[in-house]
């Protein structure tokens, strides 16, 4: 035990402190970004980010109605006594905040159901509602994918699911004529809906580049997320997010999508499902492998996609990273990139030594105060 412990201590001390690299001639006014002093944990990976879901939302039933007959000392037959039963709870969506994605969101949300009803003219109780928070901007389809709910501002509600009315006792059923009825009612079933569940808006940024481009490598560098590295394509298979924060507590959210490929739109590789996702993001950093030949045949391509995909996807303002910089012949592929394409829209940087994030950081921050930070139907939530 201590052996290990002596072993984990050393390797902290000799796990180097992120430091950004490169400071830029951005102006000294503009709020800096910030890291956080606590260590990322080497223990499990962060669960990827779900931006949609299937949910079967399920009403609670109602409770049955009771048969009674009073029986008094004084009268034994003193008539009926059974009381109705409880409602059932309602399934409901809340718009909030608090929360930024789908992971909490269960497949099948069932409501508890009403009690029973009782002798001595009582009345089963009420179930309460199950609300389940989802974060704001949330759409829900029904099963023909028509949209019946749009919870776009906090605190907006949706009954996806009523819960079933209670039966009647037989002290309801008591008329002039029949006294003593013997008959009660069951309780209503609740309502059964399937739903699918979307965001509006995942992120402020989307990562978009090829497989083993180094997305994930500079999520992980700029923000607190942690999400699988490793030296094969695809690694990436659901999204990931992470929020980047400034000195003035502004916060920045980039999702870390998966690699796409030539022909994604026709729903090759990860395809269709993919594209959605860059669809739900409000802005795109382009990531490109600067040290490969042509570089600049990534962007048109990437472009092209999108294109394909959708004609507004290109509309979406975009920043082009050149990663790898640190690489053999990048520096001349940057040259040559910096022709084709207008200088402020070039940023490079190593994700994986740090260099020149800060600027890249400063650049994002940017394009987030002039396009983003009025965006309707967006706000951040919570860090990490």
């Amino acid at each position: 035990m201590l052996l290990q412990l002596k072993t984990s201590l050393i390797r902290m001390i000799k796990t180097p402190l992120f430091e950004y690299r490169l400071s830029s001639s951005k102006s000294a006014t503009m709020p800096l970004p910030l890291r956080s002093k606590k260590r990322k944990s080497q223990r499990g990976l962060a669960k990827p980010f779900v931006d949609m879901k299937s949910v079967r939302a399920i009403g609670g039933s109602g409770g049955d109605g009771c048969i009674s007959l009073l029986q008094a000392w004084s009268n034994e037959k003193a008539g009926p006594d059974g009381g109705d039963g409880g409602s059932g709870g309602h399934v409901i969506f809340e718009a909030s905040y608090q929360v930024n994605c789908l992971n909490h969101v269960h497949a099948v949300i069932a409501a508890d159901n009403g009690e029973k009803g009782y002798n001595k003219d009582c009345f089963g109780k009420n179930a309460s509602h199950t609300v389940v928070k989802v974060p704001v901007g949330t759409i829900l389809r029904n099963e023909k994918l028509d949209v019946v709910g749009d919870l776009s501002s906090e605190g907006s509600m949706f009954v996806a699911a009523r819960g079933g009315a209670g039966g009647h006792g037989n002290m309801f059923f008591a008329t002039d004529t029949e006294q003593t009825p013997l008959i009660a009612e069951y309780g209503a079933k609740g309502e059964d809906i399937n739903y699918t569940l979307e965001l509006r808006s995942m992120a402020h940024f989307g990562l978009l580049g090829l497989p083993n481009a180094g997305k994930s490598t500079l999520l992980q560098a700029i923000t607190r997320a942690k999400p699988k590295i490793a030296p094969y394509p695809f690694t990436t298979l659901k999204p990931h997010l992470g929020v980047v924060q400034y000195s003035d507590y502004e916060q920045i959210t980039v999702a870390d999508l998966p690699g796409l490929i030539e022909d994604s739109h026709k729903n090759r590789g990860l395809g269709i499902a993919f594209l959605k996702h860059i669809e739900r993001c409000t802005a795109l950093i382009v990531l490109i492998d600067i040290s490969i030949p042509e570089p600049w045949l990534q962007v048109n391509m990437l472009r092209h996609e999108l294109q394909c995909f959708s004609n507004n996807m290109n509309t979406k303002p975009q920043i082009i990273v050149a990663n790898k910089i640190d690489l053999p012949n990048s520096e001349e592929n940057l040259k040559k990139l910096r022709t084709t394409y207008k200088d402020d829209q070039i940023v490079p940087i190593s994700a994986k030594h740090g260099t020149n994030l800060l600027l890249l950081l400063q650049t994002l921050r940017q394009l987030y105060d002039l396009n983003l930070k009025t965006v309707k139907g967006y706000q951040e939530s919570t860090g990490e």
